[in-house]
């Protein structure tokens, strides 16, 4: 993972294990709400613009849970490495435009061209075509 941005804290606490996640957004009417959303590792594109704030995850060892994505105004302030991994440049140009998710620097860092390209992994089929 190719993380450039300076207010951004990337963690490991997903990794291999299993475990349940649960998302925090705000409503249309202006409050947070704290729901489920499974075990599989969570797109961050399944919310609207502005509404996603955490996401938490629960190990299937523990009775803690851990915070792998939380959003604070308009700074992402921590992602775990395997959402990292997911996010696509079009996600973030879409969702996430106002916050610092989106970095030219970053997406230089990793050579992303496209809307499709990821954000945090280096693109390596936009290599040859950098001189």
């Amino acid at each position: 993972m190719i993380n450039t941005i300076k207010s951004l804290d990337a963690v490991d606490m997903i990794g291999d294990r299993k475990g349940r996640f649960q998302a925090i957004v705000k409503v249309p009417a202006g409050f947070l709400i704290a729901y489920e959303i499974g075990s599989e590792l969570p797109s961050l594109n399944r919310w609207k613009k502005g509404s996603l704030h955490t996401i938490q995850f629960l190990p299937e060892d523990s009775t803690v849970r851990l915070t792998v994505f939380a959003r604070k105004g308009n700074k992402v302030m921590v992602i775990d490495q395997k959402i990292a991994e997911t996010v696509e440049v079009g996600t973030v140009n879409s969702l996430f435009s106002n916050t610092n998710l989106m970095d030219q620097a970053q997406y230089r860092a990793v050579h992303a061209k496209t809307w499709a390209d990821k954000v945090f992994l280096l693109n390596k089929n936009n290599l040859e075509k950098v001189v």
